[in-house]
């Protein structure tokens, strides 16, 4: 089957449109796709370019064919499969490229169009924030402007963006009904391949000397607090994650922990409600401030205090809890818990096993050890750094006694197995410390660079009580975060003081909107939905009852969008009745409009005619042509009304229809 001719001038702006819709539509997926098929995409982009400017330059249908299947091989080496979310977009970012440069009939365009629509969706799949928004609204623009230039290349571009634009503004009330009103499954989207969550980043349930430093790095956000009132003071700020009680020697592990409804403690002290939206990590673990009275909806108590969700956590989710920071726990703890809390491998860290032996020689309570152990500790001049040397076999004893610098983990562990050796039980547990407060919004904002680890010591009558031997060499740490507790350059940070709040600001400002976002758009989830129709009147909403809805709904937008078309169509009615109305004026005066007479060149033979009124004529002339020809949609009323009183306006004097000679035809 042979192919169309070269692309037509006529046909640039639609391919123009493409280009630039195609150009949109992969930037965004960049920096998830492999950095080989990424340079490819944007090879394909500037042949299409250079295509359209060189009319000739045509790429061999047997080129297209080896790019085509070189990919699928590459797509093959790098995913190890091609079923699953991330070799289905790459591919389908390759299929548009190679689609691009072989455009030659209009039938091409609609395929690249339907491809850039599915890729625009696919992008949801990896970022669902305000921008991603932004770019899949802009992408649809342009695929609108796409389409409307295949249908009318010689429409300028502004008025293909207005009419794209007006558009988009009759189906906002569609889109509006589908947002409330489509039924929302729980969870996320169903049928999702297994990779789709691979990229989740978070708190690990093991920690190895390390393990937490390199997560600070990262400035992302762990999740959101809004308090009900003041927030507690930093210093108890600690929101619980995996406890880790097997130690081997380099790794720390959980034990099994069975989980109930209740918690094992008996709250004390004042309360901190708040509602906390987590952002999605992929595991099961919900960190909620120490100690909570309940467990929210789809989460349960696990033995060793910590809330656990029914399954891993795959997208947002908001949790109203209540936190009682001075709750005792675990006076009645088990003795089988006790032994594996005093459990450590066999011939690892032998100097810190010494040390640990001769500060508990003479001591009478665990009180009075634990006391020795912070001194001692406080003694041996250890330094908190986010960059700590790697550690080998007998890391505590290298960390104690060698390299003396440390991140909070290696705090956490040298304090643990120093009392374990003491005879005290304790354990390490995990999680996020401090937050830093949010001016705009006054939410609590915690990322993943406030990971932190602390440890827990059992003490008779007394139960687990918390300790965090990081505040033996960063007190700050604690008190102000982490950037607070690390060191700074001052001549450089006064510097760069203006423009570090300034950026500062803007961050906030940014983070603020994006939470709102979250919230009121994203977090539109079933319950939401659910709650929103309660309050309407609907006692248990089902899918019945919003497939009656969104019908109805729907029938009356496109009822309402029907009635605004048949009123705009009527204003074109009634500009042509008006112009007509000129014809027949003219006509009774002897000059009739011929069928193939267009409206400017019957009124210049009319103003040939008729001197005197001349004037009017061509105004009346290039006014109706200009409310017909030049302008997107239907004339307003308000531009009729003109031309009605300006058909109004011609008179025709008597001078002129005594002495006016027919013109000829």
């Amino acid at each position: 089957m042979a192919h169309p001719g070269p692309i037509s001038a006529s046909r640039q702006p639609c391919q123009l449109w493409l280009l630039a819709m195609s150009a949109l539509t992969l930037a965004p997926h960049a920096p998830f796709l492999p950095a080989w098929l990424g340079m490819l995409c944007a090879g394909l982009i500037i042949v299409r370019a250079a295509q359209l400017r060189f009319d000739r330059l045509r790429v061999p249908q047997l080129v297209v064919i080896l790019i085509a299947l070189a990919t699928a091989v590459g797509v093959k080496l790098d995913f190890g499969h091609f079923f699953g979310k991330d070799p289905g977009i790459a591919l389908l970012a390759v299929l548009l490229g190679l689609k691009l440069i072989e455009v030659r009939a209009s039938r091409d365009v609609y395929v690249a169009v339907l491809l850039c629509l599915f890729l625009l969706l696919g992008l949801f799949f990896e970022d669902q924030s305000i921008l991603a928004g932004v770019l899949a609204l802009a992408g649809f623009v342009l695929a609108l402007c796409t389409l409307l230039s295949q249908q009318d290349a010689a429409a300028p571009a502004g008025a293909q963006l207005k009419a794209a634009a007006s558009l988009l503004f009759q189906a906002t009330p569609l889109f509006v009904v589908l947002f409330f009103l489509f039924p929302r499954v729980p969870g996320p989207l169903w049928g999702l391949p297994s990779d789709a969550f691979s990229s989740m980043t978070g708190l690990s349930d093991t920690m190895r000397p390390g393990s937490i430093s390199q997560l600070s790095l990262s400035e992302a956000i762990a999740f959101r607090v809004e308090f009900d009132g003041a927030p507690p003071p930093p210093a108890q700020r600690y929101w619980r994650g995996p406890v880790l009680t097997r130690f081997d020697g380099q790794v720390w592990h959980p034990v099994f922990s069975p989980v109930t409804d209740t918690p094992q403690y008996s709250v004390t002290g004042s309360g901190f409600g708040y509602r906390l939206t987590m952002e999605a990590h992929n595991r099961r673990w919900l960190f909620a401030l120490e100690f909570p009275d309940r467990a929210p909806t789809g989460a349960r108590f696990s033995r060793d205090n910590r809330l656990l969700l029914q399954s891993p956590l795959h997208q947002r989710a908001r949790f109203e809890l209540r936190s009682y920071p001075a709750t005792a726990t675990g006076q009645d703890e088990d003795q089988h818990r006790l032994t594996e809390a005093l459990r450590l491998p066999a011939n690892s860290n032998p100097r810190s096993l010494e040390l640990a032996r001769r500060i508990a020689d003479d001591a009478t309570h665990p009180k009075e050890i634990l006391d020795r152990v912070l001194a001692e500790m406080k003694t041996l001049d250890l330094t908190y750094t986010l960059e700590p040397p790697l550690l080998g076999t007998h890391s505590v004893d290298e960390f104690l006694f060698d390299t003396r610098l440390g991140f909070c983990e290696h705090f956490a562990a040298a304090f643990v197995v120093l009392m374990r050796a003491a005879e005290v039980p304790a354990r390490v547990v995990t999680g996020y410390q401090g937050g830093e407060i949010n001016p705009v919004d006054g939410s609590l904002v915690v990322r993943q660079s406030d990971a932190h680890a602390w440890a827990e010591v059992w003490l008779p009558q007394r139960g687990w009580v918390r300790v965090d031997p990081t505040a033996l060499a960063a007190p700050q740490r604690i008190e102000s975060g982490l950037t607070a507790a690390l060191p700074r350059d001052g001549d450089l940070r006064g510097l760069m003081r203006p423009a570090a709040d300034l950026l500062l600001s803007i961050r906030y400002h940014w983070e603020a909107l994006t939470n709102a976002w979250n919230q009121s758009v994203l977090g539109y989830n079933d319950e939401v939905q659910r709650d929103l129709f309660k309050e309407l009147g609907f006692r248990e909403p089902d899918w019945r009852l919003l497939s009656t809805l969104l019908g109805a709904s729907a029938a009356t937008v496109l009822l309402a969008l029907f009635a605004w078309s048949l009123r705009r169509h009527r204003r074109g009615e009634h500009l042509d009745r008006l112009w007509q109305i000129f014809c027949r004026r003219l006509a009774h005066k002897g000059l009739a409009r011929m069928a193939w007479e267009g409206p400017i060149d019957y009124a210049e033979r009319a103003a040939a005619a008729f001197p005197r009124e001349a004037r009017t004529i061509r105004m009346i002339a290039h006014h109706y042509a200009r409310l017909r020809y030049a302008t997107t949609g239907k004339p307003d009323q308000g531009a009729l009304r003109q031309f009605s009183v300006l058909i109004r306006s011609l008179r025709f004097s008597k001078k002129t229809d005594d002495d006016r000679k027919p013109a000829k035809s």
